[in-house]
């Protein structure tokens, strides 16, 4: 059975076993979650995070070294923003007039009264600009900080493009360690039929049925937008713009985004869907290594939507009419806020409370999506995965007419 065929049967076990224990016994289910279903999803989890510092940086050196020219990476990094900066204003329009039209917040009772949450500041944008370069290269890794791990990645790669054969053992140390991780990668997805069974058991168990009731709205909205913006955005991208085929490209990149909707996070997801991008799609290593680590990082499709949909639901709960200024404003604020808070934890509620603020309505109010937000967090991550791909493609679909005789070699294409 192939390895996406795995993952999706045990998506719908740990689905069926979650809810089957949420509805039958509730003791039985928070025991099963504390030994078996969280240390399973845990151990897989870890196993993924541990190899996603490494793997970024030898990647990206072993990359930009092969590339070797300033001004295509810089060509690919501008195309590469202004592809997420796009992707994500359209996102978040979709968001928007999608609840505009089946008015999630008008029906329900919302209990507003009894709602309580922080919201949490986000630093500015400068300061996350700034905070790209690391003082210590060193502490950015231990600390997960990818877009300066990225930077530093990049500066290597650079310095041994220019030494050439002066520092021919380094950068042949540097192919090596990442055929390892790539090796690495492959290994621990075994394990990743049994670490998703625990993830989504642990997941859907925890979701009480009353609350999914009461957010039954709200949920259709966030999912249809999610789905729109998957078939027209990223398909219309593919389509035209990285001259691919949509479903052939779904196909290949199935294991990934099984991986995306059990763990939920893009970072996590980054080792797999490079593997597929190189090995399966025949993306240049310079290319993947690059634009998808930059995409996990700082594009929010997902988040944006999942902004757009609850500010409007929000507004609704509340009875406040957002004028179309208004509406502007929280497009322009959202996608502002997705660079500023590219590397803060928590981004997606940060930036939810800005773009909130930015239009006077209640930051208190996040607590009513707070309850399900896990569940729609599994396919948010989706999006922004699939959109981390559809824009390496269309880089590498791009790029393809400055390639010159030998300066970037895509890899071998697994049949």
């Amino acid at each position: 059975m192939k390895l996406a065929t795995k993952i999706l049967w045990a998506l719908v076990l740990g689905a069926i076993v979650g809810v089957i224990l949420n509805i039958t016994s509730p003791e039985l289910f928070e025991n099963a979650d504390n030994f078996l279903f969280t240390p399973l999803g845990t151990i897989f989890l870890n196993l993924i995070k541990m190899l996603i510092v490494p793997l970024v940086f030898f990647s990206i050196v072993v990359g930009v070294a092969n590339i070797g020219d300033p001004k295509s990476l810089g060509r690919m990094g501008a195309k590469a923003m202004i592809f997420f900066l796009c992707t994500t204003a359209l996102a978040i329009s979709i968001g928007i007039a999608l609840a505009l039209i089946l008015q999630p917040g008008s029906s329900g009772n919302f209990e507003t009264e009894a709602v309580d949450y922080e919201a949490t500041k986000a630093p500015p944008v400068s300061e996350t600009l700034l905070g790209i370069i690391p003082a210590n290269p060193i502490d950015a890794m231990a600390s997960g900080d990818m877009l300066q791990i990225i930077f530093f990645a990049v500066f290597i790669g650079l310095g041994i493009s220019y030494l050439g054969s002066k520092v021919e053992s380094v950068q042949r140390f540097m192919e090596q360690a990442n055929e390892l991780m790539m090796f690495l990668v492959t290994l621990v997805m075994k394990f990743a039929p049994i670490g998703t069974f625990g993830l989504i058991a642990s997941a859907v168990g925890k979701q009480g049925f009353d609350a999914l009731k009461v957010m039954f709205m709200y949920m259709v909205v966030v999912l249809l937008a999610l789905a729109v913006h998957a078939i027209v955005v990223y398909g219309a991208s593919l389509k035209f713009l990285a001259k691919q085929n949509p479903l052939k490209v779904i196909k290949e990149y199935l294991p990934a985004l099984t991986v995306a909707f059990s763990t939920s996070s893009s970072s996590a997801t980054l080792p797999v869907s490079m593997e597929i991008a190189q090995k399966r799609l025949g993306v240049p290593k310079g290319i993947s290594s690059f634009v998808q680590p930059l995409g996990a990082t700082i594009n929010m499709d997902g988040t944006a939507i999942m902004q757009g949909v609850a500010t409007i639901f929000i507004a609704q709960v509340y009875g406040v009419d957002l004028t179309f200024i208004q509406m502007l404003t929280v497009v322009l604020t959202a996608v502002l806020a997705s660079i500023g808070t590219a590397a803060v934890p928590g981004a997606g509620m940060i930036m939810l409370a800005m773009v909130l603020e930015s239009v006077n309505l209640p930051v208190e109010g996040i607590a009513l999506i707070l309850g399900i937000d896990r569940l729609l967090d599994m396919t948010r991550t989706m999006i922004n995965c699939t959109g981390d791909l559809t824009c390496t493609l269309y880089v590498a679909e791009s790029e393809k007419k400055y390639e010159k005789s030998d300066a970037i070699q895509p890899t071998e294409t697994i049949q």
